[in-house]
Formats: C-alpha cells, structure tokens, sequence
C-alpha cells in the first residue's frame, strides 16, 4: 500500500495520532479496529526514530527489578509470548546467558530475580531459568576462562522496525489513513474539535484536517510537538541516548549474553544478522537535537571495555562495523540518574480547553499492545466506547502461522520458488511471514527477481517495499525494512536510492 495520497480537502477523524512509531501505529491498529475512524502521521519514515534503534528485545527488564518495578516487568514478561504468537517470522525466543561474577550483584539475588522473572509472568511455552557450568557448556567457549559459572533464561529477539511496519499496515488495511514524510505544523482547537494544518514534506503542500482528538505519540519531539504545533512550552521528557556497536562474530551459537557492568549497568552481547554481534545498550543523559544523536566515543570505549572484561577476545574498535545510537524518551519523574528512570508510560489528558489531547511519555517496545489498550481506554472515555478488546491473540500481517512453524514456511517457500537460496529464503519468511508468497508472486526463474542491487536484495522486494510498505529511499530499505545496508557498498547503496527516486518519479 502507496501512502495515503494528499488533497486538499478537510477530512474528518476520530482520533489524530502524531507519530509513526510503534506506540503510534499500535495505537492507530487498536484504535482503528475498534471502530474509531483514525489517522496517523510521521514526518519521516515508519520508525525511524527511537522505534529502530532499539537492542531488539521483547523481555521483562530483569534489571527494572532492582528499582521495584514490579507492575512494569510483569506486564512486560507476560506480553512476550503474546507478541511471539502474533509475529511469529519477526519474534523468537532467545535464550540468555548471565555469567556469575563474583564483584558484581550476589549469587543469591540473581538467583531471586531469575526466580521472580520465571513466575510473575505467565510463563508458558518459554523455558525456565538454569545454571550453567561454562566449563562444558559451550557459552563459556567464548568467555574469559575466569567465569566458570553462568544463569541462563528466556527472553525474545524482535525486529523493531518491521514490528513498527506490520502495525502501520494492518492499521491501514483496517481503514486508517498513515500518512508518511508528513509533519504537523499546527493544530488549533475550534470548540469541540481539532484543526489540524500537516504539510507534505517532499513537495511543502499542506492541508487541513479536523478531529475530535488528538494523540500525541511523537516519541523524543513530543514537547516539540506541543511546543511548534500548539504553543505550549512544558518540559515531560527526560531524554536518554542509548548506544550500540555491531562487531564481527564472537561466538559460535544462537545464545545471548547478559552481561554486568562495574557502575551498575548491564549491557548484552547477541547473535546478530548472521555473523555478526550486536553489543549494547548505554544509558546517558542527552540534551541535543534527537535526529542528530550519533555514539560517541567515550561510549566506545565503554562497551568495548566492557564486553572486553568477559568476552575471551577483546572487543577493538577496528571490529567495529556498524554503529547506532537512539534516544529514548523516558517520562522525567525526577530520576537523578538516566539509569534509574522509570520505562512505564505514562498518558497525561488534557481536555480543559475543549477538544481532548492524549501525550504519550515513555514506554517501551515490549508494552506497546498494553499501551496502546491503555490509551483506548482513554479514547473510550472521550469519545465512547465502540468495540471490544480484540488484539490478544490477533495475528499481525504475515505472521499467521505457528510459532514453531518457521522452518516449514522456509521449506514451503523454496518449493514453490526451486530458485531461491536457501539464505534467501529464509531471510524472506524472516522478514515477511507469509507475505514472503504474495511478495514472490508469479516469479517462476531468476530472471523474475529484476535488477540485482547487490548482496541478495532484487528489484522484486524493494518494488514490493514501494508498493506496500511506504517505501521511499534507499535508507528505508536498507536500514528499516531490511539490514542489507550491512551488505552493500555506499555506490550500491547510492544506486538503488537513485532507482528509487526515478522509479517514483515514474509513478507520479
């Protein structure tokens, strides 16, 4: 589906929503398919902000324990096999290696945090907590020797961006209008109602649209948005940087690391893009601009210092083959330190003034589905009630197949299209679900796939991201909807983003 196309004539919503990331189009899907007729808009791309730059976990926080986050980590650990059964192609579980060291946290509040973790979740198909010995087990193969002891539990592995993706587009199939590359500039109350001015941010042209409500879900800028687009100037969130390197592979299984820091922080270590390590994340007080947020070298140093502490080879910046940074909007409750502030959301209501205004602060990816019923408990409130909870136990787009179901999709998958690689193929089931056929269509040979723009990716898939998953530019593609950015060169990368700007052109 091709963004939604601009006129100039008002339309009316229930509900406006600012933000396309995860929490706005989780919200946008609920709310949508409850009845509310719903709009979304991003000024850039789908996720583009803190919704992708994630460290890509469904999970509890076994760290939020600590700070007596009891309601938070519940909530939190019993959404994981939710949200596993609902995207089954883009969430798995991954199992969690927490090696025991002796100057960090005591042996027996790990074990009563592991233990708490097992059972005030829910925990169904996932596995429980065990103790390693890292003198046999393989974990410890790639540790320093000085560790011969580890915990190991259960989490998830989600692909953020896409997970932002699947919620815009069964949003837009149920009827809501996801408006890409779209700003808001302004919004005005007129009695009971919204005026709401957006502006095209490829071509300038604006419109008007009017709503009864407005959500504010835009993430790092939602006091920007309420101070540019509303003329209130209040401070509500507290921005946190967190940084990640990818390294080349340090170890030999599809495990991930838990690892503890001297200064109380924890980071993790996790099997990443084929062959390749994901280390992170840092926490760190940020006061810039959050489209400009890039890692710094202090922070570097400190992850490669620390996964040096535990990993057998040191982690050198000449591994180093990709970075990025995010920041995360956390609600400033008054935390001293970045670290210890609260990953609850919080939904503040303003309505004094005529028309309702919802703001979004904090939250995390592994509460989006709750967030979002919390927030249609509000939107309920205001506007009256006009369907039932329905999104536990709703598939998302490609993901209605078993979740144990993966390989035999792959299997289907190559017998259907015989010319496909084996990594192709399950990169794409990966990636897609079940969409993976539809994207594949009447391919019967090579030659079917199109233009080659390098490592694996064809002309078929970027033309499919194109056509149904707002697909502009080649950073898109290569760093949302896939990680191919990893595999092609910058002139390859260049070529396809030049493609992709003829090839909308074209299509105007």
């Amino acid at each position: 589906m091709a963004a939604q196309a601009q006129t100039d004539t008002a339309t009316d919503y229930d509900v406006f929503i600012i933000g396309g990331g995860i929490n706005g189009c989780g919200i946008a899907r609920d709310a949508q398919g409850r009845g509310y007729r719903v709009a979304v808009a991003e000024m850039k791309d789908l996720g583009s902000g803190t919704s992708s730059w994630s460290t890509k976990l469904i999970h509890g926080g076994l760290r939020y324990l600590e700070h007596y986050e009891f309601r938070l980590v519940r909530e939190a650990l019993k959404e994981r096999e939710t949200l596993w059964a609902m995207a089954p192609h883009i969430i798995w579980p991954m199992r969690f290696v927490l090696p025991y060291h002796k100057d960090m946290r005591p042996a027996w509040l790990i074990r009563l945090g592991l233990f708490l973790y097992d059972y005030i979740g829910g925990r169904k198909k996932l596995p429980a907590t065990k103790t390693l010995d890292l003198n046999v087990d393989l974990a410890g193969k790639s540790l320093d020797p000085k560790f011969d002891k580890a915990f190991e539990y259960s989490d998830c592995w989600v692909n953020d961006a896409r997970l932002v993706l699947l919620n815009a587009q069964d949003a837009a199939k149920l009827g809501a209008d996801v408006m890409v590359r779209t700003k808001v500039v302004a919004a005005e109350r007129i009695g009971d109602r919204w005026s709401v001015t957006v502006q095209d941010v490829n071509s300038g042209a604006t419109r008007t649209v009017s709503a009864n409500m407005i959500v504010n879900a835009a993430g790092p800028w939602v006091d920007e948005v309420l101070a540019t687009s509303m003329g209130r100037n209040t401070k509500n969130v507290l921005m946190v940087q967190g940084s990640h390197i990818v390294v080349a592979q340090k170890f030999e299984h599809d495990r991930a690391y838990f690892f503890q820091n001297g200064d109380g922080r924890i980071f993790f270590g996790i099997p990443y893009e084929e062959n390749l390590t994901l280390i992170g994340t840092t926490d760190q007080d940020y006061d810039g601009d959050p489209s400009d947020v890039c890692i710094s070298d202090a922070e570097i140093d400190y992850l490669c210092e620390g996964a040096s502490a535990y990993f057998r080879e040191p982690v050198k910046r000449e591994d180093i083959v990709w970075t990025y940074s995010g920041v995360r909007p956390l609600y400033d409750d008054g935390a001293s330190k970045a670290q210890e502030a609260t990953r609850d959301y919080v939904l503040k209501r303003d309505d004094a003034d005529g028309a309702a205004l919802v703001n979004i602060f904090g939250g995390k990816i592994t509460t989006y589905r709750k967030l979002a019923e919390s927030m249609l408990e509000e939107i309920e409130d205001i506007l009256g009630k006009r369907g039932a909870r329905w999104t536990e136990g709703a598939t998302l787009p490609g993901g209605d197949f078993p979740t144990d179901g993966f390989e035999a999709k792959v299997a289907e998958l190559r017998s259907k299209y015989a010319f496909l690689d084996d990594e192709l193929a399950r990169r794409l089931v990966r990636l897609y679900g079940m969409a993976a056929f539809a994207l594949m269509g009447d391919a019967t040979d090579q030659a079917d796939m199109g233009h080659h723009f390098g490592s694996d990716l064809y002309e078929r898939e970027v033309r499919y991201q194109m056509d149904h998953e707002w697909s502009q530019t080649a950073e898109d593609v290569l760093w949302r909807r896939t990680k191919r950015g990893l595999r092609l060169s910058a002139d390859q990368a260049k070529a396809l983003d030049d493609w992709m700007s003829d090839a909308l052109k074209a299509a105007a």
